[in-house]
């Protein structure tokens, strides 16, 4: 996970809010399935796409005033932040093609 940053409410602002480049957020928790599944491509997408995307991940479970804030309901849910606005949203194990039209939504 080494092109993965671990989000929480104490970094959230920095490395999200105010990044100067586009931003993936993956809403996950341990016990999900479907969130184990996605994991590994949401990391390959990170390293695909060093440099010119940032790609962090939000365990719903340590974070929930997080989560909340951003009304995730069902995990896994992808968010694509651009300028510090969402500007994309995937709920469920998305496949790679469709993680990258949601992170193209930012360029």
């Amino acid at each position: 996970m080494a092109n993965v940053l671990e989000l929480n409410e104490s970094n959230f602002s920095a490395e999200v809010l105010k990044s100067p480049v586009p931003v993936l957020v993956d809403f996950w928790a341990t016990w999900c399935g479907p969130c184990r599944m996605v994991g590994p491509v949401v990391e390959e997408v990170a390293k695909e796409n060093a440099g010119r995307l940032k790609v962090g991940k939000i365990d719903v479970d340590a974070n929930q005033q997080l989560a909340g804030s951003f009304q995730i309901q069902s995990i896994p849910t992808l968010l694509v932040f651009k300028n510090g606005a969402v500007v994309g949203q995937f709920v469920g194990a998305a496949p790679k093609a469709e993680i990258l039209k949601l992170v193209n939504k930012a360029f």
